[in-house]
């Protein structure tokens, strides 16, 4: 048993794919645990992992994220901001987390917002006169707004694996990216005032209406899906499918619609589709060596032996995944993590929808968190700046992301009064 672990660091070393290093690690424990005649099990077992409904809204809401994004809708976001926040003091700065709640409602994810976004804010915002690592530091910390407010693609890998309503989550996920929304504007005020940021001229700024009908398509899409959540009409494979084809009218209506966009945007989609996948396959078998060998209930009985229930054991693991955050790759550790710390979570009665929200909230806040950081990484790589003083940097906002997770701890009514409004179980 002793050589597994030195595999698994070899393996880590030489830079292998997690997928990989993964699957190869969980084989070799399989062995050395004596337990290699279940390995004629695990086609079946990857397999059942793998075929849930919840599952096939992904590659759609990726979809739809690329063809929106080569569109060109980004210019069209920025100017409707610009017309509502931009004349305030450290004005572009609310810009900034303005565009995040926008384009959120498209992407899904905050690597996407913050490669989209931080090519176009960074320089705008060091040439109005702001500190450029102050403006790499609120690009990122905005980006992670994306996959809270829905579509999220996190919130489905969670549905998928708890079984959890999709619809229910993306729902009680307005609120909170909402409210982190307000509370980064409320930092960012403070700080503009504290540094003397510039404010917008009212001359420099568009106009709201015509800038409105312009960013309308975009502004329109998570208004769609939600619409056809609420109301019953479509499930969330279905209005993944809505997304789609209203993506691409909006393509259309930006002129940014072409063969060659559609093509390249099915191409990203398959790859970033797969290696989710791949991601999730090897996890299951992981997941099923931990059940042979009885490693959820060992777990199980050390967190009951600390007396953690209810509120209790949610703070907990919200240490476990702000520090998994800070190391591993959000859907890596919420497929790690989420079979090995929800059930026990779901037994104490806690709300599976307040969990998910919970939990991807959490794992998010460790985008923008040294050592890996992905957003700061993307937000550093594209703008040239040191990775470890834009770190720095973002500290502040690093500050308020945790206040508002414990919050949302706190006071489950964040999450699900939304849902439990529009008639969806949150028990």
């Amino acid at each position: 048993m002793y050589y597994v672990p030195v595999v698994f660091i070899i393996l880590l070393i030489s830079g292998t794919a997690f997928a990989y290093l993964m699957g190869a690690v969980s084989v070799l424990a399989f062995i050395a645990t004596d337990k290699a005649q279940y390995l004629s099990v695990l086609p079946q077992r990857i397999f059942a992992q793998l075929d849930v409904f919840a599952f096939m809204a992904m590659p759609l809401f990726i979809l739809t994220a690329e063809i929106m994004s080569r569109a060109g809708v980004t210019r069209s976001l920025i100017d409707f901001a610009m017309s509502i926040v931009g004349r305030f003091k450290g004005g572009l700065g609310h810009v900034n987390i303005l565009t995040s709640v926008f384009f959120a409602g498209i992407s899904g994810s905050a690597i996407a917002d913050s490669a989209a976004l931080s090519r176009t804010f960074v320089p705008e915002m060091t040439a109005r006169g702001y500190n450029p690592y102050y403006a790499g530091a609120i690009t990122a910390a905005s980006s992670m707004i994306g996959p809270i407010i829905p579509p999220s693609i996190i919130m489905i890998i969670y549905g998928g694996l708890t079984g959890t309503s999709v619809a229910a989550l993306f729902i009680a996920g307005v609120v909170p990216g909402l409210l982190l929304a307000a509370s980064l504007m409320a930092l960012n005020a403070g700080i503009a005032v504290a540094r003397n940021h510039p404010g917008g001229a009212s001359d420099d700024l568009p106009r709201f209406w015509p800038s409105l009908l312009n960013a309308a398509p975009a502004l329109s899409l998570p208004v769609i899906i939600l619409g056809a959540l609420v109301f019953g009409l479509a499930t969330p494979t279905e209005g993944s499918a809505i997304a789609v084809l209203f993506a691409l009218l909006a393509g259309q209506f930006y002129k940014g619609l072409s063969l060659r966009m559609i093509f390249d945007a099915v191409e990203a989609t398959a790859k970033m589709t797969g290696t989710i996948f791949i991601i999730l396959a090897a996890i299951s078998v992981l997941g099923y060596l931990a059940g042979q060998l009885g490693w959820s209930q060992a777990l199980a009985d050390w967190v009951e032996s600390f007396g953690l229930t209810g509120t209790k054991y949610l703070f907990f693991l919200v240490g476990i995944f702000l520090i998994a955050g800070m190391f591993m790759d959000t859907p890596v550790a919420l497929t790690l993590l989420i079979p090995l710390f929800a059930p026990q979570a779901l037994e104490q009665g806690i709300s599976p929808v307040h969990l998910g929200i919970v939990l991807c909230f959490n794992l998010c806040v460790g985008l923008i968190t040294p050592p890996l950081g992905k957003c700061l990484v993307v937000v550093s790589a594209l703008t040239n700046l040191n990775y470890w003083r834009l770190a720095y940097a973002a500290l502040p906002f690093i500050v308020v992301q945790v206040i508002v997770l414990l919050a949302l701890v706190y006071w489950p009514g964040l999450s699900l009064a939304l849902p439990g409004m529009f008639g969806f179980s949150v028990n």
